[in-house]
């Protein structure tokens, strides 16, 4: 039998692209969506989905117990199509939320579960003032004030969250502004951009390679590094789905 794997957030940008890699790579995967117009879509992409909201602790911590992943993948957001600028400031509030209390539920059903692995979404632009490139050793800029510092809140929550919980080990990949199919925007954009797919192939990289921590997931910047996750996760900025049967896991 294949190793189980829980993908939350599995119909969104990043999830789109990570489960056919998650499939072809062996694993038998299961995407969560809220929406049940968007489970057949999952279906078709080979994944068992999974209608249940990361707020609604009880069923989730009941759906993951009856799947019993051995490993938990964090992709979920909650961000305005095509990052309407008038609705950010709101969408930075109930982002901060998918990624406090989302996160606390779905790191408590994961270990109620018996996952021994959790991978986790965290962005790459909310470094403290300081010298660049930035890597992953330097503080986040928890001094913020505003929209960003619900932002950055948010992002320490999660980030404690997926690390520091005991008997699972985490994983965190700090993305740059993604860009491509299923995001606001077809090309780069932003102080550290990313593709999409290549920010999925990390995901699938991490999970062969890491053995838990932090890594910085951008095209090369000027402010932020990615050279940990180049030498540790052999990951890549060039890659793309269409090499997804190419790249040694």
């Amino acid at each position: 039998m294949s190793e189980k794997i829980f993908v939350a957030g599995a119909a969104g940008a990043i999830g789109s692209a990570l489960v056919p890699l998650l499939v072809d790579a062996g694993y038998t995967v299961y995407g969560s969506t809220r929406r049940t117009e968007r489970a057949q879509a999952l279906e078709a992409s080979g994944a068992v989905p999974v209608v249940v909201d990361v707020f609604d602790a009880k069923a989730l911590r009941a759906a993951l117990m009856r799947i019993a992943p051995a490993i938990v993948i964090h992709q979920l957001t909650d961000l305005p199509r095509d990052l309407d600028p008038k609705r950010m400031a709101d969408a930075a509030h109930r982002n901060a939320r998918v990624r406090t209390e989302g996160t606390r539920n779905l790191v408590a059903a994961a270990v109620a579960a018996g996952a021994r692995r959790l991978v986790a979404q965290s962005i790459a632009w909310v470094y403290a003032p300081g010298a660049t490139p930035h890597v992953e050793e330097d503080p986040l800029d928890l001094a913020a004030e505003g929209t960003r510092g619900v932002s950055v809140g948010g992002v320490a929550a999660l980030e404690r969250s997926v690390l520091g919980t005991a008997g699972l080990t985490g994983t965190v990949l700090r993305y740059g502004q993604f860009y491509g199919p299923g995001t606001s925007t077809a090309e780069p954009r932003g102080a550290c951009p990313v593709h999409v797919e290549a920010a999925a192939w990390a995901a699938v990289l991490a999970l062969r390679h890491a053995r838990g921590g932090v890594f910085n997931i951008a095209e090369d910047n000027p402010e932020v590094s990615s050279e940990k996750a180049r030498r540790e996760l052999g990951w890549s900025a060039s890659l793309r789905l269409r090499q997804r049967r190419g790249v040694a896991l």
